[in-house]
């Protein structure tokens, strides 16, 4: 079987998990090149604007909320109307009930004041109604439901005298059923800046003083629940005290100020008096006959026009807070529509500008990438021509070939890419116009150009190493690492081509090196050296004139089995030793090579072959057959239990020494090794 059959069969034997790999990402290598431009480009622009476009909508959705919660500011004046109106038909109640059980006049007492009370209750609730429109709350329409039901009550007390302890609780419980239906204190749209509870404090200490002066304008008619009301007078106070340290902790200065005007009137003084001449004696309160009620009812009514005042007064600070508290929720409102638009535009503005550059960026990398397809093409076509001409025995010489160079269409990388080609294709026309010149120096040729790279890369792996010891950026250090690495397998190959060459060269200032440090100094030289399992049980040591040629036999062994084989399988390195010398074993768990391909691997690295009938693409076991013959090592190929390649090289005890031998070695030179290698070769 010739050289590139066994090379076909190998290439088809590991065609199965070469696919697999491929699969992977075959679609996206399938893909063009614009196609994944615009995929690059366009991914991010789409969930940037579904993000801009979340953002935008919460902000909008942001000022509805906050309009809406300065409209309820506003509207809640109604209802503040509505409680006052609400409490002033409570005090006209409890004046009727106790005509009526006073009996004044002999007759049935009057009800105009009590009906025109209740017209002015029923005419607000029709302007809350209005005033809120579809944006009523259900909890408010129940509120304003129950008091409309307080038809039955307004009937009972037309009739006759009803006990106060049976008038307060329906109009205090509808006051209150107000001021919860507005539901302020929960209202999540004024929570932010504390509107909700400053109005709702507000709303009820008005409320509550307004139940206060009810209850003490009631305990001094004198009627047999005068005690009662001035019970529930206490009671509305201590509410109103707290609801109003509770305004004062939400409100500024200036609102607090204002606030005080509801306790500090010439009103609120005569009403305060009369609280303090009740509190003297609570248990005289209550008449004893109807003729003492008179006299007491008589008292109340003429300090009535007080209790209107200070109704009014009351009525006029909380109106005028809740306007201020309105305007709070507008500048909130309008706040958050100046937000709302500026971001807008802003968002608008930056995408519009991202998407024009981002264009202008697709058309400066499409546009030179697609001269530079056709350029290189067209070159590409010329070149075949010339080398078919230069490679042709019978053609007639014309000169060196003949290769138009690639445009040069912009300063960026792709520029960078066609003054490269053109660097290669000066090269390749070199090598040409020299194979031109002579035949029949192919072997001079291999060994001059594997030289030249070989010269070319220790020079590089000086440099890079110098740029390495001055450098600290971690990011800027992983690349050159790799370009090391890169530098490092380069000149393993130039190596291989003065190996074919013919030409040996021995390093001078090496000394002794461990067995174990020359695998690790190979593994330093192939790609996927991570998945290479190590595992070394010798001390002994090589000579310095084999280091060279044994780190590149082992970096082939090594190469192959990580080409050929699974991306996730391990490659296990074994070194030992014994008296007759020692051995390095390298097992791949791959596809494996059948028994016929075995035997006819094994023959080849021991006969010699021709050059130029060895499969140039596969070069690694003639590299090793080669140096194991130059070296008399031995170097068998057998299969790994399970599947794969498993080579051993056993290495004669006339090329090694021992610790013994030597006494305390020092750590050879650094040799050129990448940072990988030199990584693996750390103790």
């Amino acid at each position: 079987m010739s050289t590139k059959e066994v090379d076909a069969s190998a290439r088809s034997a590991s065609s199965a998990p070469t696919s697999a790999r491929r699969g992977l990402r075959g679609f996206a290598d399938r893909w063009p090149f614009q196609r994944k431009l615009n995929v690059l480009v366009g991914i991010p622009l789409t969930v940037i604007a579904l993000l801009l476009t979340y953002l935008i909508v919460d902000l909008v959705q942001e000022s509805n909320r906050a309009e809406d919660a300065a409209q309820l500011v506003r509207d809640s004046a109604q209802v503040a109307q509505l409680v006052a109106d609400l409490q002033d038909e409570h005090q006209q109640a409890i004046l009727l009930s106790v005509r009526h059980e006073a009996s004044f006049d002999g007759g049935t007492p009057s009800t105009d004041g009590y009906r025109q009370a209740q017209a002015a209750v029923d005419a607000q609730v029709h302007k809350v109604v209005d005033a809120f429109g579809d944006r009523l709350p259900d909890t408010e329409l129940q509120a304003l439901k129950e008091v409309q039901g307080l038809a039955g009550l307004r009937a009972t007390i037309e009739q006759g005298y009803l006990p106060a302890d049976n008038i307060d609780p329906a109009y205090s419980g509808a006051a209150d059923g107000l001021i919860d239906g507005l539901g302020l204190d929960r209202n999540a749209d004024l929570a932010t800046t504390f509107t909700g509870n400053l109005l709702d404090s507000l709303l009820r200490a008005d409320a509550a003083h307004g139940a206060f002066e009810t209850g003490v304008f009631s305990a001094r008619t004198g009627d047999s629940n005068a005690l009662i009301e001035f019970t529930g007078a206490v009671g509305s106070y201590e509410l109103f005290t707290y609801q109003a340290e509770r305004f004062e902790r939400f409100a500024n200065e200036t609102q607090n100020e204002e606030f005080g005007g509801i306790e500090h009137n010439s009103s609120q003084a005569s009403i305060g008096q009369h609280y303090a001449e009740l509190a003297v004696d609570p248990s005289a309160l209550q008449a004893e006959s109807k003729a003492d009620i008179r006299t007491a009812f008589r008292a109340a009514i003429a300090s009535y026009p007080d209790y209107s005042a200070q109704a009014r007064t009351r009525l006029k600070i909380t109106a005028s807070l809740i306007d201020q508290i309105a305007d709070r929720a507008d500048d909130t409102a309008s706040s958050a529509q100046w937000r709302a638009g500026l971001l807008l535009n802003l968002a608008l503005l930056s995408f519009a500008l991202w998407i024009a550059f981002s264009i202008l960026v697709r058309r400066s990398v499409v546009r030179p990438v697609l001269a530079l397809t056709g350029a290189a093409q067209e070159v590409a076509d010329v070149a075949g021509r010339e080398l078919a001409r230069v490679a042709d025995d019978d053609a007639e010489e014309s000169g060196p070939p003949r290769l138009r160079e690639l445009p040069v269409t912009a300063d960026d990388e792709i520029g960078e890419l066609a003054e490269a080609f053109n660097n290669v294709q000066t090269t390749a026309a070199a090598l040409l116009e020299r194979q031109v010149l002579s035949r029949r120096n192919v072997a001079e040729m291999f060994g001059n150009v594997g030289r030249r790279v070989s010269n070319l890369t220790t020079r590089q792996l000086a440099l890079i190493d110098a740029v390495e010891r001055g450098e600290t950026d971690p990011a800027l250090l992983e690349r050159l690492y790799s370009i090391d690495h890169i530098a490092v397998r380069l000149r393993r190959n130039a190596d291989s081509l003065m190996l074919l060459a013919g030409i040996r060269e021995t390093v001078l200032d090496a000394g002794p090196t461990e067995l174990t440090n020359v695998v690790r100094a190979a593994l330093g030289q192939i790609e996927g050296f991570q998945r290479v399992q190590l595992r070394a049980a010798t001390e002994a040591l090589v000579e310095p004139d084999i280091i060279g040629d044994l780190t590149l036999m082992i970096a082939e062994l090594l190469e192959n089995a990580v080409s050929f084989s699974p991306e996730g399988s391990p490659v296990e390195v074994v070194v030992g030793s014994d008296a007759d010398g020692a051995s390095i074993t390298v097992a791949d768990h791959g596809l494996g090579m059948s028994a016929e391909r075995l035997a006819e691997e094994n023959s080849r690295l021991v006969r010699r072959e021709r050059l130029d009938v060895v499969p140039t693409k596969v070069l690694g076991l003639f590299v090793v057959g080669a140096l194991a013959r130059r070296w008399d090592v031995d170097v068998t190929l057998s299969r790994t239990p399970g599947g794969g390649v498993t080579a051993e090289v056993m290495i004669p005890s006339t090329l090694l020494l021992t610790m013994s031998e030597l006494g305390p070695v020092g750590r050879p030179a650094h040799t050129g090794t990448s940072p990988a290698a030199a990584a693996l070769a750390a103790p």
